[in-house]
């Protein structure tokens, strides 16, 4: 029999404590090590099931749905994808990335409603602005934009996923122009003016006394200090492009890599011993793969950096595809385009930072084959109540106020 992997909830159940002795965290943050550590357990309450053959019985406990927890965001991806399937259209996508520069990393960690909620705004204006330019497309786009904040060795890394149809309306929305290529040339414009706006938006809040410095950046509330601040900043800043990809089938493919990833994945893990977390990850400037070795509270720490504001939206809609128009500007599209003829496939290929062998978030979500005689269907029977005293034994640490 194989050795049961290791999860992220393993690690913060039992480290959890240690962690929070030597480090401050969040009420986000305590949430996300409670609700990742109950997940699937006892303690959130779940369902009996017999076999309608055999008779064996299974336990099915729920998931916390956590948005930053591995195991929730296999079916939370699903079904996400299921509710867009009417809005891709049948033409070519691209994939654009804008990345902060890492001096921005620090003051995006004690900011970050407002730092991350500026790269949306700064990214979106950036790419309307260039593709309504007559000099490059001169077309009113629509897309949607994913904020990922870390690297793949967890360290903090705040970049903006955009997926972005290859061409938008006319002025006059008689016509759709297309969009076939992205040059060099059309990637330094957008770095150029990615950064413009950023740091005009951002010295705004500033002055409207919107940012928090603490610690190490207590000096920066002088504005003198800000402004060396802003002038030693890096003159470019990074703006990637892939080649635009066709299908309507491949477009799903890349939604379901980005849209609903989390710091790291239980697949990643390959060990956890003697206090000691080892994940693999990949480096994509050299094309290799590796082994990374934490402490299991330095593993904590670098997961919950993570951890985005309450109630603040990762995935953004922007142009043509905003909630407000979204509706009427794809019906639009479909007078004009050929509607695209596509099933989501519930065996997507799977993102390296999502578990492919997710379970549905609810244990009523599914009546699995009986495990034991292969043949028999599982039925519930029972529903189980939460269980508080299993929840008190699993992470005593979270209720400790003191």
């Amino acid at each position: 029999m194989n050795p049961r992997r290791p999860e992220v909830a393993d690690v913060f159940r039992e480290f959890g404590a240690a962690y929070l002795k030597q480090s401050a965290a969040s009420r986000d943050q305590r949430r996300v090590l409670k609700d990742l550590s109950l997940c699937k357990t006892a303690a959130l309450g779940g369902h009996k099931a017999t076999c309608d053959r055999c008779g064996h019985e299974e336990f099915f406990y729920n998931s916390c749905r956590n948005r930053h927890c591995p195991k929730c965001q296999g079916a939370a991806r699903a079904k996400w994808l299921s509710e867009r399937q009417d809005e891709l259209l049948n033409t070519h996508y691209f994939h654009v990335v804008f990345t902060l520069p890492e001096e921005l990393g620090p003051l995006a960690l004690q900011n970050k409603r407002v730092v991350y909620g500026l790269l949306f705004r700064a990214a979106a204006e950036t790419l309307k602005t260039i593709a309504g330019d007559p000099k490059h497309l001169g077309a009113e786009i629509g897309f949607l934009a994913v904020l990922h904040t870390w690297g793949q060795r967890l360290d903090h890394h705040p970049h903006l996923h955009c997926v972005v149809p290859g061409g938008g309306f006319s002025p006059d929305r008689s016509r759709l122009i297309s969009a076939r290529t992205t040059s060099s040339d059309h990637v330094k414009v957008l770095g150029t003016r990615f950064r413009k706006i950023f740091l005009s938006y951002l010295t705004e809040a500033f002055q409207d006394g919107k940012l928090e410095f603490h610690g190490r950046l207590a000096h920066l509330g002088a504005r003198s200090e800000w402004a060396r601040f802003i002038e030693r900043l890096p003159n470019k800043w990074v703006v990637y492009s892939k080649p635009p990809f066709g299908s309507t089938e491949l477009v799903l493919k890349y939604l379901a890599r980005y849209t609903h990833r989390v710091a790291i994945s239980n697949q990643r893990l390959l060990s956890f011993k003697e206090g000691k977390v080892t994940f693999r990850y990949k480096d994509y400037r050299a094309g290799t793969t590796g082994t990374m070795t934490l402490e299991a509270t330095e593993f904590i720490r670098r997961f919950l950096l993570h951890v985005l504001p309450s109630g603040f939206q990762r995935i953004r809609y922007f142009g043509f595809l905003s909630n407000r128009t979204r509706k009427d500007r794809i019906a639009l599209c479909r007078t004009l385009l050929p509607a695209p003829k596509v099933a989501v496939d519930s065996q997507l290929e799977s993102a390296d930072d999502t578990d492919s062998t997710a379970e549905p978030c609810d244990a009523a979500e599914r009546a699995p084959r009986c495990p034991l005689c292969k043949e028999g269907r599982l039925s519930y029977v029972e529903e189980l109540k939460r269980d508080l005293a299993s929840a008190f034994a699993l992470i005593p640490w979270i209720y400790d106020t003191s």
